[in-house]
């Protein structure tokens, strides 16, 4: 048996650095619960409102310290603006600005305290050279799927200096991003249609820090050693092995950090969580389709009105969380069109606030889930072998949307290609296609075989043990840092 000196000796303290999103942020957090679990440090680096916000409702663990670093001012960013939920889309790129005047306070930060590891995400630009500097390995830690990093192609891709090469010239046009790219060798879906790569492009804003997020992302890809996952072998082996050969770095599937339960242990308590369920018990067992399409990205009032009148003409009955868009000060109920709450009294339920997503999607009532693709949701959902409708809005939604598709697992709203548009027929048609109709028997058989993945946790308690594994056996021993003095 180990003594305790020797089980000290191979616990490791870990800096966890993720961008400013919620999105990139809970799946960082779930990481460092389960490496905290393993008897691991982590000191979690972010802003003091978004720590605030992390530790609310959250269990606490001796092994995570989070340090909080503020954000430079800036006359552009709006006051109390530490993450992208709390802005508009246009005004993000300001918060990369600031985001980057973080990097002389981790540079401090990482001096003093010599981590045997970092664990970043696409953002920090500036963190691999200071780890170098500093002899401290490094992990990129990508929240999106295999399948989404392959379709971007190899890093190098994304560097200005690289633009001519043979890769860059595949995509010189928008068109480019609606066909399966060369450098995937197997059958796949996996494209663009043409109304959502326009939206990608549409959404890039002016650069005011200096740096393209292609840029951040290959430098933080480039300069890691190692590049962890969330993902598993059980659902895109194919992808995962494509993706060690593109980045040239060992892939390890981390896998997919299904939320804590303790993430949602107050909910039974909350009031409004206790109306919302009673709703939920008076429904029959799989009858309701749940819709909820994220937070940071928002349909336009003609299409939440069109969604509106294609879940009043499927005859479902449903739960809809409509809150408001980001940045937006409008009442959420503005969008609907005029009379559908009072036409749809008791068939719905209408959240415009908060909702624990977790409880509802766990409710024996729930039948189907309307979802903007989010990888977040997607695992929650299939974790608990619900149907999916797919109505992807934004950047790698639309991608996760054709994976979806191609595994069987869900049903996409037939839209129009050019425009994005769709009608409440279509609508109406895929929610009663994957909850009652006979033909959509094979999506709902395929998601029960899908939660035998998604979730189990045993099996991804596994794959973040074996990442634990890898850390442990590649930290840089005393030897080494000699050796490179």
């Amino acid at each position: 048996m180990a003594t305790k000196n020797q089980d000290e000796d191979h616990q490791l303290h870990i800096v966890m650095v993720p961008w400013l999103a919620f999105g990139h942020l809970i799946p960082f957090l779930e990481l460092s619960k389960s490496l905290a679990k393993m008897g691991h440090r982590i000191s979690f680096i972010s802003t003091p409102r978004n720590i605030q916000r992390l530790v609310k409702n959250q269990s606490s663990s001796p092994f995570i310290n989070f340090v909080s670093i503020p954000l430079a001012k800036d006359e552009n960013l709006r006051d109390q603006a530490e993450a992208t939920i709390d802005l508009p889309l246009d005004e993000v790129p300001y918060l990369k600005k600031a985001y980057d005047s973080l990097e002389g306070p981790v540079s401090i930060f990482l001096e003093t305290s010599r981590p045997d590891w970092i664990i970043y995400d696409f953002a920090p630009h500036w963190l691999p050279p200071i780890a170098s500097r500093l002899d401290i390995p490094c992990c990129f830690f990508s929240i999106f799927n295999a399948s989404v990093n392959c379709f971007f192609g190899p890093p190098s891709r994304h560097t200005e200096s690289d633009k001519d090469d043979s890769v860059s010239r595949n995509r010189k046009m928008l068109e480019d991003f609606t066909a399966t790219p060369s450098w995937i060798p197997f059958p796949t879906n996996l494209a663009f249609r043409m109304h959502e790569i326009r939206k990608v492009f549409g959404s890039i804003q002016i650069n005011v820090s200096g740096v393209s997020d292609g840029r951040r992302f290959a430098c933080t890809i480039q300069g890691c050693e190692v590049v962890a996952i969330r993902s598993c072998m059980e659902f895109e082996s194919e992808h995962l092995g494509l993706l060690e050969k593109l980045f040239e770095k060992p892939i390890i599937p981390v896998g997919l950090l299904p939320p804590s339960p303790d993430v949602n242990d107050e909910d039974d308590k909350h009031e409004e969580w206790m109306k919302m369920r009673e709703w939920l018990d008076k429904q029959e067992k799989k009858s309701v389709v749940y819709i909820a399409l994220g937070t940071e990205a928002a349909l336009t009032k003609e299409e939440t009105s069109e969604l509106a009148l294609g879940l009043e003409l499927s005859n479902i009955p449903f739960f809809w969380v409509l809150g408001k868009p980001t940045g937006s000060t409008d009442d959420p109920s503005s969008m609907l069109p005029e009379g559908f709450e009072e036409r749809t009294k008791g068939k719905g339920f209408l959240c415009f606030s908060w909702a624990p997503q977790m409880r509802i999607l766990g409710h024996p009532s729930l039948g189907g889930f309307l979802t903007h693709c989010g990888w977040s949701s997607v695992i929650e959902a299939l974790g608990f072998g619900c149907p999916l409708i797919l109505l992807p809005v934004i950047n790698d939604q639309a991608l996760n949307a054709r994976t979806l598709v191609w595994k069987k697992v869900g049903l996409e709203i037939e839209r129009d290609e050019e425009d994005g548009s769709f009608t409440r027929e279509a609508v109406a048609k895929s929610l009663r296609t994957v909850t009652v109709d006979e033909v959509g028997e094979t999506y709902r058989a395929k998601v029960k075989e899908m939660r035998q993945v998604f979730g189990n946790n045993l099996l991804h308690d596994g794959y973040v043990e074996r990442f634990s594994q890898y850390l442990k056996e590649h930290r840089r021993s005393n030897a080494d840092k000699l050796v490179k003095n």
